[in-house]
């Protein structure tokens, strides 16, 4: 988080720089966040969302007449704006089984902003600790348990956000929990996926039967139709040459006896 934020500081320094050119900065329109210090400003400037939804972030600032060109707006520099305070729960920065190491939430240069760390207890006052670092290392063993930093700036808090450090036997047992879930869930596909793959093989044993006995009917059919016939013959060839050639006979006598009536 640390080094993300420190990322915006050339832009902080150019919003600083833009708000000399414009005469300071700008009050936020209703409804938007509140920037940093501010002054009256001309009314062809204007103002985008801020990169935050909560504690301490930038916004450009948009001029909306004499820009270059065409353009109706044009970015003249950017200002640190402000939201809601509150920011919830956050992700610590690094999370190892015996530390982890949590920030709080500021702007740079971080130096001119105060940290604030408390321990909150249930039921009891919160314990406020003795680091006044945006970044706080707690460990598992001595100390676990919800956490709270407080960013202040001239006695005001601008942002807070809370951490739970749990235990470290807490942190396995939750540890083993979660591969014991993820290994219920690999079983219980496994059978559905074993399921799936028997329906299937069965299927493509049905496939397999039905084509298997298309081919023996088939089989069978050319046996019966073609083979005993050709077999029939070969054997009775005699008699199957004595009856064609009677029949030969008798269709040319036949043929003669119709040819000598047309005559007639």
């Amino acid at each position: 988080m640390a080094g993300g934020l420190r990322l915006l500081l050339p832009l902080l320094l150019a919003s600083l720089a833009a708000g000399a050119a414009i005469g300071g900065s700008a009050e936020a329109p209703s409804g938007r966040a509140e920037p940093g210090p501010s002054a009256s400003v001309s009314p062809q400037i204007e103002f985008g969302e801020c990169t935050v939804t909560c504690g301490i972030g930038i916004r450009e600032v948009l001029l909306t007449s004499g820009c270059p060109g065409t353009e109706t707006k044009c970015i003249v520099g950017v200002e640190e704006c402000r939201t809601s305070v509150d920011c919830g729960w956050g992700i610590p920065i690094s999370d190892g089984l015996a530390c982890v190491k949590i920030a709080c939430i500021f702007m740079p240069p971080e130096y001119r902003f105060k940290y604030v760390w408390k321990m909150l207890i249930p039921n009891k006052t919160a314990h406020i600790l003795p680091s006044d670092s945006s970044i706080m290392k707690v460990c598992r063993d001595t100390h676990s348990g919800t956490f709270q930093c407080e960013t202040q700036e001239k006695g005001t808090t601008v942002a807070s956000i809370k951490y739970t450090v749990y235990a470290k036997t807490e942190t396995q047992t939750k540890k083993s929990k979660r591969i014991e879930t993820e290994q219920s869930r690999r079983t219980t596909t496994k059978p559905e996926q074993s399921r799936t793959t028997t329906k299937l093989e069965q299927s493509m044993r049905t496939a397999t039967d039905a084509i298997l006995v298309f081919s023996l009917v088939t089989g069978i059919i050319v046996t019966v139709g073609v083979i005993i016939p050709m077999i029939f013959m070969i054997c009775y060839w005699g008699a199957v040459k004595s009856f064609w050639k009677s029949k030969f006979v008798q269709d040319n006598q036949k043929k003669e006896l119709d040819d000598k009536r047309s005559l007639e």
